[in-house]
Parts: C-alpha cells; sequence; structure tokens
C-alpha cells in the first residue's frame, strides 16, 4: 500500500454536527498505510463557504488528492473544481445536481421514525438536539461516544442547505459511495438513487449515519480502495 499511495493526499471532510474530530478512528490507520491525511475545518456557516475552505486546503497540497466528505460534506466535495482532485469518496453523504439544494435530496424520500426534528433558530443555526446522536446520527455508537457527540456538535447554517449547487465534480470525477443502510438521517433508497446518478463505485454496508465512528473499517477500505485507483 505504501508504494502505490506515495504522495497522495487524502483530505476528510466532516459533516454537520461535527468537526474533524469525527475522523478519528480513521486517521492514524490511513497515516499508517503512508497516505498524507489532513481535515478540512469548514465553518458550516454556507455552501459556497464550506467549499471555498476546502478548495483552499486542496490548493495547498502537493500530488493527487482523494477528497472524502460524510452525510452534507457531499455537497461540499461536489463543489470542489480542481485538477489534483483525483477521486471523490461519498460516507453516506449527499450529493445534489446542478440546480439543486442540500434540502432538496436530504427530504427526497421518506424520514426514519427516529429522525430528529430540526429546524434553524433566531440566528438561523440547525442544532442537533441530544435525542438525534442517541437515535439517529450515530446509534450505534457508545454512550460515551454519543455524549461526546453531543457536546462537541457545531450547528449548520440554513445557508448550506438552501444554496443552490452548480456543475457538480462527480460528474467528471471517479466517484465511490459508502451506502449506510441503517442510517436513520439520510434515506437508504435516497442515497442509492444518487450514487446510481453519479455512477459511483457503491459499497453498501449495514451501518449507521456516522460509521466513521461506529464502524471505521468500512471508511477506510473504501478510502484505499479509491487511492489505489488514484495512484494505479
Amino acid at each position: 500500500m505504501s508504494s502505490l499511495a506515495s504522495g497522495v493526499t487524502v483530505v476528510l471532510v466532516h459533516g454537520a454536527w461535527a468537526d474533524g474530530s469525527s475522523w478519528s478512528k480513521v486517521i492514524v490507520p490511513l497515516r499508517n498505510a503512508g497516505l498524507n491525511v489532513v481535515c478540512a475545518p469548514i465553518p458550516l456557516t454556507g455552501l459556497t463557504d464550506d467549499i471555498d475552505v476546502v478548495a483552499s486546503m486542496v490548493d495547498k497540497t502537493a500530488g493527487p488528492v482523494v477528497l472524502v466528505g460524510h452525510a452534507y460534506a457531499g455537497a461540499v466535495i461536489g463543489g470542489v473544481k480542481r485538477d489534483k482532485v483525483k477521486a471523490l469518496v461519498f460516507v453516506a453523504a449527499l450529493a445534489p445536481d446542478a440546480g439543486e439544494t442540500v434540502a432538496d435530496v436530504l427530504y427526497r424520500g421518506d424520514s426514519h421514525p427516529d429522525a430528529p426534528e430540526l429546524g434553524p433558530d433566531e440566528r438561523g443555526d440547525i442544532w442537533m438536539p441530544d435525542v438525534g446522536f442517541d437515535k439517529a446520527f450515530a446509534q450505534n455508537a457508545t454512550a460515551v461516544e454519543k455524549a461526546i457527540s453531543a457536546a462537541v456538535q457545531r450547528p449548520i447554517s440554513v445557508k448550506c442547505i438552501k444554496q443552490a449547487v452548480v456543475e457538480p465534480a462527480w460528474k467528471s470525477t471517479r466517484s465511490w459511495y459508502l451506502l449506510a443502510e441503517d442510517d436513520r438521517m439520510i434515506n437508504p433508497q435516497t442515497q442509492r438513487f444518487m450514487a446510481d446518478r453519479m455512477k459511483a463505485s457503491v459499497r453498501t454496508h449495514k451501518v449507521d449515519h456516522t460509521p466513521s465512528l461506529t464502524a471505521p473499517e468500512t471508511v477506510i477500505d473504501i478510502i484505499v480502495e479509491a487511492v489505489h485507483a488514484v495512484a494505479a
């Protein structure tokens, strides 16, 4: 793996209500495999703001890049247009097409009965209630992991889910999709629709919405697969 991965950088992009620590179980195994790994600290203030941050990080890297996005961050990595980005990996992620918003695809299918009710506060920020972490965001996590996730959460601005996407990068960049069959935040049928639409290489697992936390090996495997394809 190390010889194939030489010079490849994996940029991990967290989703809503999270930060770079949501990738903590993925970072070290990828680094041990010989990859350069960085996490993009997106502000969650608007889709274009978040895209700009990731694009800036890509600009600072040398060599080929594999962009990885979880959930909301699928829309973010899809908005990064850089020649050095050789592969996109969507982890239970949203992938709006041109003219669509994150909200359009998020609410395309029926919601799970345990999905939390979400809405913006007076500042336009959307917070995840504690019950959402417990029953939907990462229902397979330990009690300690759920408590930490709830305590460190970062809200997402309503602007993030209401801004329309321009031509997405997945139309011209090879893509992989980890489909989470037990996802209670994003309908698995919607995930299948998006993955098929982008003609992604799909890997399906019985995991919850946040496999980087609850089933990191599945996330590592699909990233490594993308890296092998890029390096080859």
